[in-house]
């Protein structure tokens, strides 16, 4: 229990005092060296007056549609009408607020999404300083706040109705949750360390809040951090490994494009991929180990003389039925995500003319070992758990 309690604390304070130790090591670097200190003040004003420009030409606020003034039908390669509109806004926050202005999106050059507006929609507007030094405004999208707030207002509602004070843990675990990743993970990875260290160092942090806020400090709590720890680690060592052997770069998806350049440091893609497996494996983790741990402690109390073969057994009976639905379940979570990618198995054009053309595609080769690597890891984590609990927990 003291080793226990030390590396709890060890992980919180690797997770959180990294990021200002990083900060402390820069300023005491660049005190110590007036050269340098003098390049990057150099640097830094060139960057605030970059902000700056940057601030005076590219402004975004909200603002309310509040007449359609024109609307025109254009005909999209495919064949389908693409609507264009000429609206009236007027802005709803900055220095925009109440002053009302017009956005002309009818050209000849048709868009292949575009989003149709009508009167009373809240929209967010991207201003910009013309070649004439005009004011020019583009509708980037709409604004989609309120919906989500409320939405997140019904989630945490039902699940205190439901789930009555676990609930409510559980709604503390997934904000603290939301900190780690947010607070911790993130900065530590923009900063350039390996993104696999971090992840896993974060997981076992999350589960940690996870299944001792929801749970309790128990035997079956203790249990729990140890297979899911165990399980994480054959988890990352598993995709580690695989995508190595299937070359994958980590840099599949067009959302990477927008993080070359960002950072202390050349962010570790790889790394990056395989922290999100990780990451993405851990909440199924928690509900297969919980689950046996409670079945072998159930069957203890009902038959203490069962020996722990028995018990072994029968508790692995109840997992395998339970293993079948968490993997399919995880499986249904990453397809449900990557639909788009999931059409390609059917399109019939180049590249994609074959099985072989498609799984060779990196984006769905990184999907496939997503998907695998965590369903493996979830039902070796059933038999570990139910082996480490027939062994500790006695009656």
């Amino acid at each position: 229990m003291k080793y226990l309690k030390i590396l709890f604390l060890s992980l919180i304070a690797l997770n959180f005092f990294i990021p200002q130790r990083i900060l402390a090591q820069t300023t005491t670097d660049s005190a110590t060296n007036s050269t340098k200190t003098e390049i990057i003040d150099s640097n830094q004003q060139t960057d605030e007056q970059t902000a700056k420009d940057n601030a005076r030409v590219n402004d975004l606020f909200e603002a309310k549609v509040i007449q359609v003034i024109e609307e025109a039908d254009k005909k999209r390669p495919d064949g389908k009408i693409s609507k264009q509109q000429h609206l009236k806004l007027k802005g709803l926050t900055k220095k925009w607020k109440d002053k009302e202005f017009e956005v002309n999106n009818i050209s000849e050059i048709v868009a292949i999404n575009s989003n149709y507006y009508k009167v009373g929609d809240h929209v967010l507007v991207n201003h910009q300083i013309g070649p004439d030094k005009n004011d020019v405004f583009y509708i980037a999208d709409y604004v989609r706040r309120w919906p989500l707030y409320f939405l997140a207002f019904l989630f945490a509602l039902v699940v205190i109705i439901i789930g009555t004070k676990k609930g409510f843990k559980s709604l503390i675990a997934l904000i603290i949750t939301f900190i780690i990743i947010l607070k911790g993970m993130i900065p530590l990875i923009l900063a350039g360390w390996n993104p696999l260290i971090i992840g896993i160092v974060s997981s076992i942090i999350i589960m940690f809040f996870m299944i001792y806020i929801t749970d309790g400090w128990n035997q079956q709590s203790h249990l729990a951090i140890l297979s899911i720890a165990l399980s994480l680690i054959l988890v990352g060592l598993l995709a580690y490994a695989f995508s190595i052997w299937a070359h994958l770069t980590g840099m599949a998806g067009e959302e990477t494009l927008f993080l070359i350049g960002v950072g202390r440091k050349a962010l570790n893609f790889k790394g990056l991929l395989l922290a999100g497996i990780l990451i993405g494996t851990l909440g199924v983790l928690d509900d297969v180990v919980l689950g046996q741990i409670e079945t072998v402690k159930q069957i203890r109390e009902a038959n203490p003389k069962l020996p722990d073969k028995q018990i072994f057994k029968m508790a692995n009976k109840v997992g395998t039925t339970h293993i079948g639905s968490m993997v399919n379940t995880l499986f249904l979570a990453y397809a449900g995500s990557s639909m788009a990618l999931l059409l390609l198995f059917s399109i019939n054009e180049p590249p994609f003319l074959t099985f072989t053309q498609v799984i060779n595609n990196e984006m769905i080769a990184t999907e496939i070992v997503r998907t695998l690597v965590g369903s493996i890891g979830l039902a070796l984590s059933m038999p570990l758990a139910t082996y480490l609990a027939v062994k500790i927990i006695k009656r």
